[in-house]
């Protein structure tokens, strides 16, 4: 209570002193007098106070305008005003009390009456402080908590992903590489970082449905007979599947990229052989990125593809496999789509 910071605001110095002093005496110590009302606002920032006593008639800025000045700062904590004044008309206490002031103490000042307002709006701006800070504390420790609640998710996601690439690649690299890129073709079509993000965490999952697949078919070095392709073509369906019924933005488009990612825009896709909008945009972008870098990535039974054989690739399919926008967005980011493939390669994998 007595190292509570108080801001005395009065335009006589005599009045200054005499309100100094008596506090000083009942062990009010961290004192801050002004007798222009001009530097309120300045004072008031520097010592940040617990309780404000002010004058009301004063020269160039009297009481109530010094009020809508404070009251101006949005200051979540603004203090209490007390407000000090000659004036006993019940229109000057009543225009104070609605102009900010929380109690008034009238001319000439009685001690005890004033030390005990004093306390008394201490106590109560101390109390609201404390339960201010308790607050604040309590919203960091919740919010810390969502965001490791956040990471162990993603991570959990991540592994998903890895682990189903894990199964017929040596590394999870193709994942990283192929998020990144989704995430980057999904900004330059003016996605939000909202957005971005949840394609960056969403994309790893689109061959979830792997673990599904037959390791004769998956790990199979040669060509596919029909029959195993067509085993081969159901990890979209079971990567649906596996991600159906939660309700989190981050798996609702997981499942979306899951089932949607070898869909084309010509219609000749699978599973559901959809073509142009009404395939997901999130599948539309999950489907470059993975073709592009599967293309560009060495794979037990291929050889890596040049880079310029597979950029033409995309090109030539634009409008049939691939959204042109995207093949556009795509051609006009390709140093950064390298940027990504330099980043995460194998090794760094």
């Amino acid at each position: 209570m007595k190292t509570a910071r108080i801001l005395i605001v009065d335009d006589e110095p005599a009045n200054l002193k005499l309100l100094e002093k008596l506090l000083n005496v009942h062990g009010y110590q961290n004192i801050d007098p002004v007798n222009d009302p001009r530097e309120v606002i300045a004072h008031y920032q520097g010592l940040r106070p617990d309780l404000i006593l002010l004058d009301i008639n004063m020269p160039y800025l009297d009481g109530y305008q010094v009020m809508e000045l404070l009251k101006a700062l949005n200051d979540p904590l603004l203090p209490p005003i007390v407000i000090l004044t000659a004036q006993h008309d019940k229109s000057y206490l009543l225009r104070a009390l609605s102009a900010g002031a929380r109690d008034f103490v009238t001319k000439p000042l009685d001690t005890s009456e004033l030390l005990m307002r004093v306390r008394n709006l201490l106590d109560a701006q101390l109390a609201h402080r404390m339960m201010h800070d308790q607050k604040k504390v309590l919203e960091e420790i919740v919010q810390a908590r969502t965001e490791e609640l956040r990471r162990t998710r993603l991570q959990v996601v991540q592994r998903l992903g890895m682990a189903a690439e894990y199964r017929d690649e040596e590394t999870g690299s193709h994942i990283l590489r192929m998020s990144h890129m989704s995430a980057l073709l999904a900004r330059s079509i003016g996605w939000s970082p909202a957005a971005c993000e949840l394609m960056l965490h969403a994309s790893p999952m689109h061959d979830i449905g792997k673990i599904g697949i037959p390791d004769a078919v998956l790990l199979k070095p040669g060509r596919f007979e029909q029959h195993e392709w067509e085993i081969m073509k159901t990890h979209a369906e079971i990567g649906g599947k596996l991600l159906a019924g939660d309700d989190s933005d981050l798996l609702r488009m997981a499942r979306e990229i899951a089932l949607t990612h070898h869909e084309k825009w010509d219609g000749s896709g699978y599973p559901e052989g959809l073509s142009g909008e009404a395939i997901p945009m999130a599948g539309r972008i999950a489907a470059l990125a993975d073709v592009f870098d599967a293309l560009t990535s060495v794979r037990p039974y291929k050889k890596a593809w040049p880079i310029e054989d597979a950029v033409n690739m995309i090109r030539e399919n634009r409008g049939k496999h691939f959204d042109p926008m995207l093949v556009d967005a795509f051609l006009h980011n390709f140093p950064e789509i390298l940027e990504i493939r330099s980043r995460f390669d194998e090794s760094a994998a």
